[in-house]
């Protein structure tokens, strides 16, 4: 399959090569040429397949021309090796926990699809590959960990200073080996220009082989397809076959996702884009024009981003028609007291704790319902994260204590190996060329 860049002015691509350039030259995101559609049979069937048999068929279609079936389906069974669940709660809801990866985020999906992509394209391709992630929270976790010790490939992982949880930023920058982190004083938005400015520059691309593994790159945003697919699966054992998502958004690159498994015949209803105060998107699902913002720091930090990068792939997907876009996505954006309402009360009546992220999902999941009361949808939120990713939040709010799983003690005790930087360009580069 032949990917294309969002802007149209550069040559296709294979899907390895996509990968491993992450932007494209001209500055856009790639995207497949044409979005394979999978037979009815297979998505009115999902409810006879396991998530990893799900995960396969879907990323067939888009690699089978370079890897064989062996080695995709070692790549997925490796990266999926850990659980993920949809549980129902008493009110209607249902929660879609995507945290039981290593790093108790939903990034751990992309992440570690993309590395085992690495790692099988590495016979084809001995040159070395430096990885330029901007993250503003779960992102840099999980790419350290999917990518440490990779051969062939060093990571340099960049956050804004004091504006990630702890946890976060023990988990991401206390590795070492092939990881390196950048904690630059600035905010998510700075972080994320600086990639784009390293992958359109001639010189430096010409010294460095450069990819990413932020949702820009296409390898990280293809998993982020899958998981939708597994909760139609077991809606679908409960006889329910009109759902509706609500997705925790600040890239949105998982709301993508989900867009792109509808594009591949996946039976979806409506898509909820729920924000918080950093609402580029749902200020224009509401018929404003697209505006970029600087971005606010919130307690929802993975989702502080004023101006994300794939709005422009969900415009591609719908062929440049914004009215199109609009029918099919709700948006919602609340405050973080909000936010913390919403979890103070689900913990109350339903003896459920969320994240952050996931309560802004879950409240917008709830609004929707009230307005649209006719709707007989299901209603799936995407938990992102583990609330004990942000218990310096919810503890003192609520006044509970959350216990620290054992597989995060260890994280907890490292030592802090990053290195402060300024939001300079120029500086970044420098660092680059004598990385």
């Amino acid at each position: 399959m032949k990917f294309v860049s969002t802007n149209k002015n550069t040559p296709s691509v294979t899907s390895l090569e996509a990968m491993k350039r992450g932007l494209a030259p001209d500055g856009g995101l790639y995207m497949p040429e044409s979005v394979p559609v999978l037979n009815a049979h297979f998505w009115k069937s999902l409810h006879r397949f396991d998530f990893t048999e799900i995960a396969f068929r879907m990323a067939q279609p888009y690699l089978q021309s370079e890897l064989s079936e062996q080695a995709l389906q070692s790549v997925v069974n490796d990266a999926f090796d850990f659980p993920l669940n949809l549980k129902g709660l008493k009110n209607g809801h249902h929660i879609l926990e995507l945290f039981h990866g290593p790093t108790l985020a939903f990034k751990d999906f992309g992440a570690r699809f993309m590395a085992r992509l690495f790692s099988e394209s590495a016979d084809i391709d001995q040159a070395d590959v430096t990885i330029l992630v901007a993250t503003s929270g779960d992102t840099g976790s999980a790419v350290a960990r999917g990518f440490y010790k990779v051969p062939g490939v060093r990571v340099c992982l960049l956050y804004p200073k004091g504006k990630v949880s702890p946890l976060q930023e023990k988990q991401m920058a206390t590795l070492g080996e092939n990881i390196t982190a950048l904690e630059v004083d600035g905010v998510f938005d700075d972080c994320q220009s600086l990639v784009k400015e390293a992958f359109v520059d001639d010189e430096l691309n010409q010294k460095l082989r450069l990819s990413s593994a932020n949702s820009i790159n296409i390898a990280r945003l293809l998993p982020q397809s899958f998981y939708y697919a597994f909760a139609i699966a077991e809606l679908q054992r409960k006889g329910i076959n009109n759902v509706a998502f609500s997705i925790p958004s600040g890239n949105f690159g998982n709301l993508t996702g989900g867009l792109l498994a509808k594009k591949m015949g996946l039976p979806v209803t409506k898509f909820i884009a729920a924000t918080n105060v950093n609402d580029a998107v749902p200020q224009f699902l509401r018929g404003a024009g697209f505006t970029p913002k600087a971005s606010v720091q919130t307690i929802s930090n993975a989702m502080d981003v004023g101006n994300p990068s794939n709005f422009a792939r969900m415009l591609y997907l719908y062929e440049e028609s914004e009215n199109a876009l609009r029918d099919e996505i709700e948006g919602f954006s609340y405050s973080d007291s909000q936010t913390i309402e919403t979890i103070r009360n689900v913990f109350e009546k339903e003896h459920y704790l969320l994240c952050p992220h996931t309560a802004v999902g879950y409240r917008a999941s709830s609004e929707f319902r009230k307005i649209d009361q006719a709707t007989s949808a299901a209603l799936v939120t995407l938990a992102t994260a583990h609330p004990v990713k942000f218990r310096d939040v919810i503890e003192k709010e609520l006044e509970i204590e959350i216990p620290i799983p054992e597989s995060l003690k260890d994280d907890l005790q490292r030592e802090k190996k990053s290195i402060l930087m300024g939001s300079s360009y120029e500086e970044f580069r420098s660092f680059l060329i004598g990385y």
